[in-house]
């Protein structure tokens, strides 16, 4: 290697180094370090022996987790941001560093978050071509369709516990106490290398042209726009509302991902069906079924009807098709026509009622069914025996 050419590369690499170090990012300084220290071993064995004494040095001063060491330090609840006055925590704690199954979402959104996640695991990668992961995403949906499991997923695969803002404990009447508050949790979670989830971002970052909002609600939003601009990217903001049109216009031109959320499609709505059941095939003929009935609702309203169907086949020995029929017949109620038709259909192909029964049941016409079903394979009203 030509002397200029040896000294560019030394410069490009001390640069990648200085730009880890400017992000305060301690473990993944001595992970760069160690990768110097192999390179240079051979090269340049003094400089490699000189880096590898400052790599030595850094270990004991070293406090900070990293999302490349699996070993991240425990949580002590002591040392969480805390209200002045109650002394009750500003965050609620999820750590699922052992393992969490991953949402059921659809591809493309996984996708995102798998993005997201690949970013923070390349950091050093990216910083060597002077690039930065994605610091902060906004979670945007209704609720109930999996935003704060996906924030908690997010942070698992990164080896990092999740901090939720507590809003209940954060927000105070008193002027000034707020701002306070969340400063509070935002230096710790920049500190700590966190991830931090700001959920029901929408009730402290409001439009600012809102008339019916005091000074301090819209000086809280200028100082979390400031605190998205500024995060380190050795950390990771998220945000999470139910009601978009509330925030702040300035607000989502700041965040680096926008994750969309939406009410599950049939086949998420199958495969969230066959993980609440579990291990309980009873009600395995009528997974179809119950797809069609409980498609288009939160998954977490799919998880609670499920086990609701579980708890009455045991303890009220009510047989499975019983359970289904009855739930299906319930929320056709409220399903428009299109829906309550592809429910009808869904039934009759099922084949354990007659099309007289399914008629009065949906208010479906019978020749509907035939039309989209084929004829009955069952007379009468009764339902087919198991």
């Amino acid at each position: 290697m030509k002397n200029t050419d040896a000294i560019e590369e030394i410069e490009s690499d001390f640069a990648n180094l200085a730009r880890l170090a400017a992000a305060a990012s301690v473990e993944d300084v001595r992970l760069y370090l160690a990768k110097l220290v192999r390179k240079y071993r051979t090269q340049r064995p003094e400089l490699a022996t000189r880096l590898d004494q400052s790599l030595k040095s850094t270990q004991t001063r070293s406090s900070g987790p990293s999302i490349m060491r699996k070993g991240a330090p425990e949580i002590v609840p002591d040392l969480l941001p805390q209200d002045a006055e109650s002394r009750q925590s500003l965050v609620r704690v999820f750590d699922d560093r052992d393992g969490l199954a991953p949402p059921i979402l659809p591809t493309d959104l996984i996708n995102q978050i798998d993005g997201i996640v690949l970013e923070r695991q390349q950091r050093v990668r990216l910083a060597e071509h002077g690039i930065s992961p994605s610091r902060s995403a906004i979670l945007v949906g209704p609720p109930g369709v999996g935003k704060t499991l996906s924030a908690r997923y997010i942070a698992a695969r990164i080896g990092k516990p999740l901090l939720v803002l507590d809003l209940t404990t954060v927000m105070s009447s008193l002027l000034g106490k707020t701002g306070n508050n969340l400063r509070l949790v935002f230096d710790h979670a920049k500190k700590s290398e966190a991830v931090l989830l700001l959920d029901e971002v929408d009730a402290i970052a409001k439009r600012r042209s809102d008339e019916s909002d005091v000074g301090e609600l819209k000086r809280l939003v200028t100082a979390i726009l400031q605190e998205v601009d500024n995060w380190p990217d050795s950390g990771l903001l998220l945000a999470a509302t139910n009601h978009p049109e509330l925030i702040d216009p300035a607000l989502w031109r700041r965040f680096d991902a926008i994750l969309r959320f939406d009410v599950s499609d049939q086949l998420a709505t199958e495969a969230a069906i066959r993980r609440f059941l579990g291990d309980d095939t009873r009600f395995d003929p009528w997974i179809s079924l119950l797809t069609h009935s409980l498609q288009g609702q939160a998954l977490s309203n799919v998880e609670r009807s499920i086990l609701t169907l579980r708890r009455s086949a045991v303890l009220h020995d009510i047989a499975p098709s019983k359970l289904v029929i009855d739930l299906a017949v319930r929320n056709s109620e409220s399903m428009d026509k299109a829906a309550r038709r592809e429910l009808a259909v869904s039934l009759a192909r099922d084949g354990k009622m007659s099309h007289n029964q399914i008629s009065e049941l949906t208010g479906v016409a019978r020749d509907t069914l035939r039309k989209y079903a084929g004829p009955s394979p069952i007379k009468g009203r009764g339902l087919k025996k198991e």
